[in-house]
């Protein structure tokens, strides 16, 4: 099979925001409690933070992280973690039907933030709780001092403010599984108040109001439209939340499960614009996609009701899994002009790319190197790349391209990074990609994970499926041609010379 890539610097999509490669920490499961924290472990520190973990996180260069949920914040008084451990009460965790202790909350995962280099997006409950209760948070972790809760937070031995500059206003609140389920006008409402209150509290933070919990939804584009109707002046950002599984083992369909994220991501721009044109306003909104990954390996797993931190939603991913999700990252490198937030869900454990034991080891799992990838190798801008590939269908698909691709350029750097996945389960393609303008710039690394079997797994103490290093790809006259695999992950790198 043979395809080609044609690359312009004009044809910029947009700036790529670093917060773009964000994660998520969520009290559910193994997260937190076994995850980030563990004060037992050989390598805990002296703030119960494992270091394996934290070495793992800084690899995946993380920007930003999630937290503390989920549908666990709908149900959270953020009062019931912060202060002297001993004096914090222990409580039914309705979402989850959990017991949370309380041991980690906002101070701890703070400063487990900093010693991960990453910074919070926080998430306020908008349930149970009022706008006042989330103004109350940003006071607490913000406010410099000379206020009730700004000397709440010095008592409890934090002198300085967090300064917290990215806020969740609820999550997922069109679910029938949320605590304090709302409509699109009541959630409106709160969300309008609770983000003004919150920047009347402090001017430089920035808010993100729920969308449809998934574009499967029966609120789905609706909900959208209401909610913001009521809240678009005053939010500056929109979820999107959706997850992809392979129930069937229709793995052509799997991989093709990008074309129907595209459609969903393009919904909601438009559905954006419609209010801004509604409104007639100058402002235009942009979109974070604040959880999204692989999954339906774990939603049966049985556990103990009411137990604290059982293993749940621990799925093991394959290598298929990998693929998707590198094809998932492309795609929202492609719309990173409205994009310009995301979320891979989870981080730790809980349907994440590093898996630990409970006093024991630690792998990365099979998306883990897809995402540290682009991650590190994918900033800048992106580029629209103009594809020549052949196509094919799938039982659930027409017209799926089977090369899907996005290139990144990074001028101060001088470097240029080609992402692609071949989705052909068994052709090689031999791929041109074409530099109409980079004069000086030649491949100097082909990365790619290829060769194994779709169902192939890591673990403790064998991390099977990982990348390896190809030839370097020959260049002639502008062209770049590279050898991709069949039913490959691809990161070709380009330097100026």
């Amino acid at each position: 099979m043979k395809a080609k890539i044609t690359l312009a610097r004009e044809f910029k999509i947009g700036d790529i925001d670093k917060r773009i490669y964000g994660s998520f920490i969520e009290h559910l499961g193994r997260a937190v409690y076994g995850g980030i924290y563990e004060p037992e472990h050989e390598t805990a520190d002296e703030d119960g933070f494992r270091t394996d973990v934290i070495e793992l996180v800084r690899q995946l260069n993380v920007p930003i992280v999630r937290y503390p949920g989920g549908n666990f914040v709908s149900g959270y008084n953020w009062e019931d973690g912060v202060g002297p451990v001993e004096n914090r009460p222990k409580r039914l965790d309705l979402a989850w039907k959990t017991t949370e202790p309380n041991a980690f909350g906002t101070n701890e995962f703070m400063k487990w933030c900093k010693k991960a280099d990453t910074e919070c997006m926080m998430a306020v409950n908008l349930g149970t709780r009022s706008a006042d209760d989330a103004r109350r948070l940003v006071e607490y972790t913000n406010h410099k001092s000379g206020t009730a809760l700004a000397d709440l937070r010095k008592s409890h031995g934090y002198s300085d403010p967090w300064n917290i500059k990215l806020w969740c206003l609820g999550n997922e609140m069109d679910g029938r599984w949320q605590m304090g389920a709302k409509s699109a006008k009541e959630y409106g409402r709160i969300a309008l108040e609770a983000s003004k209150m919150m920047k009347w509290t402090d001017d430089t933070i920035e808010t993100v109001l729920c969308g449809s919990s998934s574009r499967n939804s029966p609120t789905f584009g609706e909900w959208e439209a209401q909610s913001l109707d009521i809240a678009y002046e005053s939010v500056d950002y929109v979820s999107l939340h959706q997850y992809y599984g392979n129930h069937d083992g229709d793995t052509e369909s799997f991989l093709a499960q990008t074309l129907e994220l595209e459609e969903f991501i393009h919904t909601v721009i438009c559905i954006c614009d419609y209010i801004k044109a509604k409104k007639r306003s100058k402002k235009t909104m942009n979109l974070s996609f604040d959880e999204w990954n692989v999954w339906y390996h774990s939603n049966d797993d049985p556990y103990e009701r009411w137990s604290v931190a059982p293993p749940r939603l621990e799925d093991i991913y394959n290598f298929e899994d990998a693929l998707v999700v590198g094809s998932m990252l492309i795609t929202l490198l492609r719309h990173c002009d409205r994009i310009k937030i995301a979320c891979l869900a989870q981080l730790v454990n809980v349907i994440a790319p590093i898996f630990t034991q409970t006093g024991g080891g630690i792998f990365k799992q099979t998306i883990f190197y897809p995402f540290e990838h682009t991650s590190n190798y994918g900033r800048g801008v992106a580029l629209n790349p103009i594809i020549n590939c052949p196509k094919h269908d799938t039982k659930r698909f027409t017209d799926v391209p089977y090369l899907e691709a996005i290139a990144t350029f990074d001028e101060e750097n001088e470097s240029m990074t080609v992402f692609c996945v071949n989705k052909s389960l068994d052709e090689n393609a031999v791929l041109d990609i074409s530099l109409m303008d980079f004069e000086g710039y030649v491949p100097v690394e082909h990365i790619s994970m290829d060769g194994y079997d779709k169902n192939d797994t890591n673990g403790i103490g064998n991390p099977y499926v990982k990348p390896h290093i190809n030839e370097i790809p020959q260049i002639d006259d502008g062209v770049v041609t590279a050898n991709l695999k069949p039913f490959s992950w691809n990161v070709i790198r380009l330097k100026k010379m």
